[in-house]
């Protein structure tokens, strides 16, 4: 199945317009990671005017996806959203609080192994 996604022009701009727009599916397993991470859901969706792309997996195993950076508040967060162009949504992987001890570049890049 991997390799024959049908990829957004600019996933950046609607990974954001589903978010705004409330297109978006959580997970059960989602929801459990976010409770125990003491990550809100509202934080994910007051912080989508600063949502960056710092990597792309395209073809992922379902659907294309992409690791997005933001800020909520004082604090930076990584949510990995898979993009479903057909469906017009978004659906939430997984949402952390990056480690230091493997970003750089304000949490925007992995160190080297």
């Amino acid at each position: 199945m991997g390799g024959t996604h049908v990829q957004a022009d600019d996933p950046l701009g609607f990974i954001q317009e589903c978010v705004r727009n409330r297109r978006v599916f959580w997970t059960y397993h989602v929801n459990m990671r976010l409770r125990s991470r003491d990550i809100s859901r509202r934080a994910v969706y007051e912080s989508v005017a600063d949502y960056e792309v710092i990597e792309a997996y395209p073809h992922d195993k379902y659907l294309p996806s992409y690791l997005v950076r933001t800020r909520h508040e004082t604090e930076v967060l990584h949510v990995l959203f898979a993009v479903d162009l057909e469906g017009r949504n978004v659906r939430v992987i997984t949402a952390y609080r990056p480690d230091p001890g493997e970003w750089v570049d304000g949490f925007r890049r992995r160190k080297p192994k």
